[in-house]
């Protein structure tokens, strides 16, 4: 798994190297689908200076074809910027099928994938039991239209977990569980300000278009065209890991400021670990402005621990979002807090927002298997395991030929960065190399 939703490599498997190579098991390679759903650590070659790669016979033709058809179809060829490959060069590869730690384009290539599809594939892309359950709900249909019992279930199992919640609501997008929490948080505090991190990322949506992080840095844009001054003027933005930015915000808007939102380890603008003074005293100045916090766990739920970020650092906020692993590689997002705010949603409350696709069966039956494997023993351990390997590793050979990098891991979470460090906001990781 990578640290954020930026285009990591997928690396060719089966590459070859002559004199001077050393192996070593950096576990990156999840291979599950040899071993019956349960990850295995993969030998990947350390290449030393001197060694000469043997490629193997290579081509993309097929992936180049089909996205040049592509780009007179969408917007750039793809669905999500990252796709086009901008932040890193070359052409997209275009993929076929996946399984376990695997991914395999048109052209016939196989791939180390270090990427999971963004973080919902942690139990393996392809997943033989998530697959198996699928398949047996789908023989009862695909959406209701109506409530279903595994909207019950997978309630129960996110809200079991998650030391802050108390009641949830499911949508279908990380993105749209962020727009509903902030209009949840100015609906209960009847306040209309909000402060975010520069660098940290919530979704599309207008009001969180302000100095997003790396979903827009990516296009070369600060924020962008199409939302209107008036949609951001209430969004007000403070740097991560400096407490007193956050004061001064709310001292400046006393009781203005709905909530404060932020991702209590960034992934978007790399990785990016709070300090733990910092997310405390966050926690400490909501409470005393009146401001609810929001902890924006779409990328470190059910990732970082089974209970999220809160869970690891033993803080809790007042609402919560979710999505990418609770939905098993489904699109699925959630938001959800204390009873008292979840109730001013409608039908309970009068604060509107509603969704055709939302709690469908196949999407709670992913999630819901996903999180059962999650559940069994070892499972955040071996995560950890192999994460910190491949982290430690890929520092080390840094180290070993001349480059300045720092970074780390927190279960299957991490990042580097080419620069000495340490990187503790987006202003320091824009500064690497």
């Amino acid at each position: 798994m990578v640290g954020g939703d930026r285009m990591a490599a997928f690396v060719p498997a089966g590459a070859q190297c002559g004199a001077g190579v050393s192996e070593f098991a950096h576990g990156a390679a999840v291979d599950r689908a040899r071993s019956g759903g349960k990850a295995s650590v993969a030998r990947t070659a350390r290449v030393a200076p001197r060694c000469v790669l043997e490629k193997p016979a290579f081509s993309t033709t097929r992936s180049q074809e089909i996205f040049e058809a592509a780009k007179n179809l969408m917007p750039g060829g793809v669905n999500s910027p990252v796709r086009a490959f901008r932040s890193v060069g070359g052409n997209p590869i275009v993929f076929d099928r996946v399984k376990g730690s695997k991914a395999y384009d048109v052209d016939g290539n196989e791939y180390i994938d270090y990427i999971g599809s963004w973080g919902p594939a942690i139990v393996g892309a392809c997943n033989d039991e998530v697959n198996e359950a699928l398949i047996s709900a789908l023989g009862k249909g695909t959406s209701f239209g109506a409530p279903c019992e595994l909207e019950n279930q997978l309630a129960e199992a996110v809200i079991d977990a998650v030391p802050s919640l108390e009641m949830v609501r499911f949508v279908n997008s990380g993105t749209e569980a962020c727009m509903s929490v902030i209009r949840l948080m100015r609906a209960f505090t009847g306040r209309e300000k909000l402060i975010k991190f520069s660098g940290c990322y919530h979704g599309h949506a207008d009001m969180y278009l302000v100095q997003a992080g790396s979903g827009v840095a990516t296009l070369g844009l600060p924020d962008s065209p199409g939302v209107p001054a008036s949609t951001t003027a209430a969004t007000l933005v403070a740097q991560y890991n400096n407490l007193d930015s956050v004061r001064k915000l709310l001292e400046a808007n006393e009781g203005q400021v709905a909530g404060i939102i932020l991702e209590p380890v960034v992934g978007n603008s790399g990785f990016i670990v709070p300090d733990i003074e910092f997310l405390r005293g966050i926690r400490e100045l909501c409470t005393k402005h009146g401001a609810l916090l929001c902890f924006d766990e779409v990328m470190t739920g059910f990732r970082i621990a089974y209970g999220g970020a809160q869970a690891h650092f033993d803080i809790k906020p007042d609402v919560s979002t979710f999505g990418k692993v609770i939905g098993g590689g489904l699109p699925v997002g959630a938001y959800g807090g204390r009873r008292e705010i979840m109730e001013t949603v409608a039908p309970a409350g009068p604060m509107y927002q509603a969704g055709t696709l939302s709690g469908n069966p196949l999407a709670m039956t992913a999630g819901l298997k996903t999180l059962e494997i999650l559940r069994r023993p070892g499972s955040y351990e071996y995560l950890t395991k192999i994460t910190k390997r491949l982290s430690s590793g890929l520092l080390e050979v840094a180290q070993e030929t001349g480059h300045e990098m720092c970074g780390g891991a927190i279960s299957a979470m991490f990042g580097q960065f080419f620069i000495k460090g340490p990187v503790k906001n987006f202003e320091d990781a824009a500064g690497q190399d």
